[in-house]
């Protein structure tokens, strides 16, 4: 296996394939780092483009994409506080306070170096453990998916802030938007009162984009003063950084970064869950093993290290997937799994046998995307951190447009720009009124899963036991209770911990 992957690694270093691995990572910095674009629309948008190469070049092309995607989304999330990807939600709790305090370069570099190596520990892990990992996937059937959108959803509580009922409340805010539209099972219309509008639902993209971006600079114009509005050139951050003391971070916190790359593997190899439940799942995992938990959400550097190594980690999961089952993880590597067939290649539990050439070539490419990620980073680091001196006046218009754009381009239709202003208005009224809008975006996500995966266990048999007596199932029902217990410790912990600092006299 190691005498495959050096091969591997030796071929992919060839200026045939290299050059377009780099490309395909560079392409997929720039379209991870757009708000609203997506890895999803990159990919599509990179795919016609492959179709003249041979197979192990077009793969590398787009494994450079999803890696560099991966990446990307975490820029403009620390930078202006609006997720470039779905999966860079996280990034932003602990990224834009950081760049907030005067350390954008700071943010920035966690979230890259994190990335990096939540990548290659995720990768060499995959090339080891592909089988038994392939093995717990074939053993996941709709009891133990419910299980574990269930044990995801109860993160909920974790993921508030000072109201733990004003966090709940957003999460069935998050959980309302996904019944609207469609029976998943029966395409039964419901709750669309009678219009064509909401009969298929709300996108999820467009809502993403409006709750967290919309809200977000309708809050920064708030805040805008007089001077603000000038467009009067803003006296830059430092922009220099110590990448010893970056990597010194994140490697002085080894139990967090193996952790969250171990939460970003399971969750990839997993199908149809995709980033976004693991960057969450990671983030609430490190404020609940974390001694200060009361520092997330305010700059905190383990918030950005969990949220990016899950990031980065879940592509390689992803890849296992279709390699070993010929399944997609998600969108991104259902475009791929098209490029294989284009390609005349059958992936399954056959492929690596059959054809280890390619294999351990989608391998080398993935482990050499994540040097080329860091190198295209430092080359242009100096351009994404001259984001925070762009004048509001300026910057805020721009990245509307970039928004609206983002979410026009994702069917092609005027409904979707709609959908975007009208979760803006509700992301920034529920801003004003101190909601959380984490658990939100978390119910979101889960909602259409749990209740599929719900309908399917009980046409399978109704018997409801089998979701507590199948032991994965069972098993992933109690971390369930476990986490919302802990959670719930926590903040009574916390809120305990602040009454003390109230009442302790002052000198």
């Amino acid at each position: 296996m190691i005498d495959l992957l050096l091969a591997g690694i030796e071929n992919v270093l060839h200026l045939k394939y290299l050059v377009p691995l780099f490309l395909g990572t560079l392409v997929g910095l720039i379209g991870g780092a757009l708000p609203g674009v997506t890895i999803t629309m990159t990919i599509i948008i990179v795919l016609p483009f492959t179709f003249g190469l041979d197979p192990l070049q077009g793969l590398a092309t787009m494994t450079g994409v999803y890696v560099g995607g991966s990446a990307g989304g975490a820029i403009t999330a620390a930078l202006i506080g609006i997720p470039g990807t779905p999966s860079a939600i996280t990034t932003t709790f602990d990224g834009f306070p950081m760049t907030q305090k005067g350390q954008p370069g700071r943010a920035i570099w966690l979230g890259i170096w994190s990335s990096f190596l939540g990548g290659l520990l995720g990768g060499v892990f995959l090339i080891g453990a592909t089988g038994p990992l392939a093995a717990i996937a074939l053993e996941f059937g709709p009891w133990e998916y419910f299980a574990l959108f269930v044990f995801a959803l109860s993160m909920v509580a974790g993921l508030t802030e000072a109201s733990l009922l004003k966090g709940l409340l957003s999460g069935a805010i998050g959980l309302a938007i996904t019944i609207v539209g469609s029976d998943p099972i029966m395409s039964v219309p419901r709750f669309t009162l009678g219009t064509e509008f909401l009969r298929g639902g709300f996108p999820f993209l467009p809502v993403l984009i409006g709750i967290f971006a919309f809200a977000q600079l309708m809050t920064d114009i708030e805040k805008m003063s007089a001077a603000d509005r000038t467009s009067a050139p803003i006296k830059a951050p430092p922009l220099t950084v110590s990448h010893f003391k970056v990597l010194w971070e994140i490697l002085s916190r080894p139990f967090l970064l193996l952790w969250s790359t171990l939460v970003g593997i399971v969750i990839g190899v997993l199908p149809a869950i995709g980033g976004s439940a693991a960057t969450v799942m990671a983030y609430d995992q490190a404020k609940k093993f974390s001694k200060h938990p009361e520092r997330f959400g305010k700059g905190n550097p383990e918030g950005i290290i969990a949220s990016e190594a899950s990031c980065n980690a879940n592509v390689g999961g992803s890849l296992v997937t279709i390699m070993a089952f010929g399944i997609p993880g998600d969108a991104v590597t259902a475009v791929m799994l098209g490029a294989m067939t284009i390609h005349g290649i059958q992936s399954g539990p056959l492929f690596v046998s059959q054809h280890p050439h390619i294999a351990y070539g989608i391998y080398a490419a993935y482990l050499l995307a994540h040097p080329l990620m860091v190198l295209i980073c430092t080359l242009g680091a100096g351009m994404f951190l001259r984001v925070v001196t762009v004048p509001k006046s300026v910057l805020i218009p721009n990245v509307l447009v970039l928004c609206v754009i983002g979410a026009f381009a994702l069917n092609n239709i005027m409904s979707d720009v709609v959908v975007l202003l009208l979760f803006g208005f509700i992301g920034y009224a529920l801003v004003k009124a101190r909601f959380p809008l984490a658990p939100l975006i978390l119910g979101l996500i889960l909602g259409d899963q749990i209740e599929v995966n719900l309908l399917r266990a009980i046409m399978s048999d109704p018997n409801p036991w089998l979701f507590v007596i199948r032991p994965i199932s069972g098993f992933l029902l109690t971390l369930s209770v476990a986490s919302v217990m802990f959670a719930l410790w926590q903040h009574r912990r916390q809120k305990g911990r602040a009454k003390e600092v109230e009442q302790e006299p002052d000198f």
